[in-house]
């Protein structure tokens, strides 16, 4: 294996592995900050070691031995010690014997990846912050990701996970999950943050490829468990609801090399219908619940048109586009525009959706959001302006994250010319 395809598994690994390490890790040493400190410690050690001796057969149980013992080894210097005195002072006051029980790091407990998700989203930080920290540490994002999902700079983002690190400790934020009124008062930044994890792994916003999988099935294993944890919230079941509908497409939504295939070109007969089933029944628990629909229980209701549709033709984009009114009422952002100004153009012609695109233009959130001018193309190769929508489409391009929606806007653009 090259040096290049050693990193390249070890990153896929450590995606994979770091939020688990990181939130077993925070349980027993009680600081979220030293706890990925301590993770990342063992990637340093994963690539110094694996490129020579091969990723382990279990690199995760790897990774928690070496960080284990970094733990240990921090734990037992006097200046940290003396640094943990400081830091936890009202805790020893109270149990002088108190140690970090490092044993309890070869024990799986199920619920850490949740209890540490609500201490990442805590009253004591901005929703921003909660948002952000939370991707870092659950999603396994890194910052440049983040910055993207937020459409925002990657110092904006590097400064709010280190503030947000900085303030838990400083609170002496419990590691448990809260009671069911502070729970509720935390529930929106949760459900931001599992649908934020949930689109990074549907459609990648870097890299060489489309999907994430292993990240959408985290979101999805996270936002199950919420409903169990808050069973009466509505739009719990609602994000629910709307993450199984999309993750139904998710052996469609590539080529066999990799290529994007765009929502109406899918074959739906591959659609995964269990997950549509188990997606209807969530949107049917969250309508049952009564209320106003939230912004997911919307979303997952235009989910379910597409869904219930056999074959494109057959979409119900009025229904869509009314859908979306109520949603841009709701959450009126450049995004959510955007997605209407589509559904828009589908249910009653390009022109209407142009329209509404060319509003858009001077957006500050989507200058450089690439699909922006990816949709305008679309609007104007719909309307054989096939100059302009190439152009547009080539600025897609140049705006694009990802390799492989590059080279699908490029091969677009390609198309327009001829």
């Amino acid at each position: 294996m090259s040096a290049s395809e050693s990193r390249h598994a070890i990153e896929a690994v450590w995606g994979i592995e770091s939020p688990r390490l990181v939130a077993a890790l925070t349980r027993v040493v009680r600081d979220v900050g030293l706890a990925e400190e301590l993770a990342q410690d063992a990637f340093v050690s994963a690539l110094e070691q694996w490129p020579r001796e091969g990723v382990p057969r279990n690199p995760g149980a790897w990774l928690m031995s070496v960080a284990k013992r970094r733990a240990i080894d921090r734990f037992r210097r006097e200046s940290v010690i003396d640094r943990k005195h400081e830091q936890l002072g009202h805790e020893l006051r109270e149990n002088q014997t108190w140690q970090p029980d490092f044993e309890a790091l070869d024990h799986e407990v199920d619920d850490d990846l949740l209890r540490l998700m609500f201490i990442a989203c805590h009253p004591v930080l901005s929703v921003e912050a909660r948002v952000a920290l939370t991707l870092r540490l659950l999603g396994g994002l890194t910052t440049p990701e983040i910055a993207r999902a937020f459409l925002v700079s990657e110092p904006t983002i590097a400064q709010r996970i280190v503030r947000a690190k900085r303030t838990l400790s400083e609170a002496h934020v419990p590691f448990e999950i809260p009671d069911a009124k502070e729970r509720l008062q935390r529930l929106d930044a949760v459900l931001g943050v599992v649908y934020l994890i949930f689109n990074e792994g549907y459609a990648a916003t870097s890299g060489i490829e489309v999907l994430r999988p292993e990240l959408a099935q985290e979101a999805l294993r996270l936002g199950r468990m919420l409903a169990g944890l808050a069973p009466d919230e509505p739009e719990v079941h609602g994000l629910v609801a709307l993450m199984e509908i999309q993750a139904s497409r998710m052996r469609t939504r590539t080529t066999p090399t990799g290529e994007p295939v765009l929502l109406l070109d899918q074959d739906r007969s591959r659609w995964d219908h269990v997950a549509i089933a188990r997606g209807l029944a969530a949107l049917e628990r969250a309508e049952r619940l009564g209320g106003a629909f939230g912004p997911y229980t919307l979303q997952a209701a235009i989910a379910a048109c597409h869904a219930r549709a056999r074959v494109a033709s057959e979409t119900n984009w009025q229904r869509i586009a009314a859908l979306y009114d109520a949603l841009a009422q709701l959450t009126p952002t450049p995004v959510v525009e955007l997605n209407r100004a589509v559904a828009i153009g589908m249910a009653f012609g390009p022109q209407a959706g142009l329209e509404l695109v060319d509003a858009l233009r001077d957006a500050p959130a989507l200058r450089s959001y690439h699909l922006l001018p990816s949709v305008r193309g679309d609007l104007l190769e719909k309307l054989q302006r096939f100059r302009e929508a190439g152009e547009e489409f080539e600025r897609a391009a140049e705006l694009a994250h990802n390799d492989r929606d590059r080279q699908f806007l490029l091969a677009r653009a390609a198309r327009c010319r001829f």
